[in-house]
């Protein structure tokens, strides 16, 4: 495999739909090893003409149609293009029965550009030996991946709430969205449907569970690793009658809770002790939470005292379950005599 090469070095337009496991897989560790210097562009991305002058562009599995236009406008200048594929994507007949949706985008915006990519001399780049053969004809060269390995040092924050807090979920967006900025090695999770996914979707490195069933629940959480757990609760008369089984859920995860003032979480747990109580403000919980993803030390410290304080309260529900049960079967009162 050969890239073209001078001095000064090309830069390479990596043309991708999005960020995307064929990019990350393939194409850059084979950029990258002839240090290159890589810019990502999406599909509206488009440079000028002058910048794009003996550069290399490198189209990941699509071509789209304003790309297109570009490089026909200024070809001659380029020094290479490149198609890369890891799927057969040029040949309609290999996507029968895939979902129409997909099977139309292949043909609008892969197989349709064949001839094309030939017309403009690209060169084929392809994963397999088995496409390698396929188009032996237009001498494409072979790309082998590369091990993606995951991003080090990531700090996960979850909320865990159903349907009846939509009103906490909406809250927490703006929050989210500044320590997602603020942060790139923060994750964050939430459970919610389409109606959730719609909200947060625009967010980089959030996960949106879909809703389960309690048993299923308790066992996705067993296998789970978090850092940080919150559990906003806006003073709505729903919210006042909730106990502090939140604070439960967030110990037992390994995590370190945020919770708000005046809830059933604040009442039983000491703020900077056995985790954070911080006022209904955006940038004090965005603060906050920052303030934990980079404290290892702050945030073992509470975790520490909120599973003491966890078993705490699991004694005194214990001890109370005794009277309860006496007081309501009479085991406690005295016989007639």
């Amino acid at each position: 495999m050969n890239i073209p090469a001078q001095n000064p070095a090309p830069a390479v337009y990596v043309v991708e739909e999005q960020a995307n496991p064929s990019s990350d897989f393939f194409v850059l560790p084979a950029i990258e090893a002839h240090r290159l210097k890589v810019i990502r562009c999406g599909f509206a991305d488009l440079p000028t003409a002058a910048e794009l002058s003996g550069a290399i562009v490198l189209f990941v599995r699509y071509v789209p149609t304003q790309w297109l236009k570009l490089v026909e406008a200024v070809r001659p200048t380029l020094q290479s293009l490149i198609f890369f594929m890891d799927d057969d994507v040029l040949d309609l007949e290999a996507s029968v029965g895939m979902p129409w949706r997909y099977h139309l985008k292949l043909m609008r915006l892969a197989a349709s550009r064949s001839r094309w990519l030939r017309r403009q001399k690209a060169v084929l780049w392809v994963s397999t030996p088995y496409l390698q053969q396929k188009y032996a004809a237009w001498q494409p060269r072979l790309v082998l991946p590369s091990a993606v390995m995951p991003p080090t040092g990531l700090r996960r924050i979850f909320y865990h709430g159903s349907a009846s807090h939509q009103a906490d979920i909406r809250w927490l967006r703006p929050v989210i969205a500044e320590v997602l900025q603020q942060d790139t090695n923060l994750v964050f999770e939430i459970i919610g449907g389409q109606a959730v996914y719609r909200l947060y979707k625009d967010l980089p490195r959030v996960n949106v569970v879909h809703p389960m069933k309690w048993p299923d629940y308790q066992a996705f959480i067993a296998l789970q690793t978090y850092h940080i757990g919150l559990n906003p609760l806006q003073d709505i008369p729903f919210n006042r009658a909730r106990s502090y089984t939140k604070f439960f859920d967030i110990t037992r995860c390994k995590a370190v809770g945020i919770y708000s003032p005046d809830s059933a979480c604040a009442e039983v747990i000491s703020d900077r002790r056995d985790g954070l109580i911080v006022e209904l403000k955006q940038d004090a919980w965005a603060e906050a939470i920052l303030t934990l993803a980079q404290n290892e030390s702050l945030r073992q410290t509470l975790l520490q005292h909120a599973e003491i304080k966890m078993r705490d309260l699991t004694v005194d529900a214990e001890l109370g379950y005794v009277e309860l049960m006496g007081l309501s079967t009479g085991l406690n009162d005295k016989p007639n005599l």
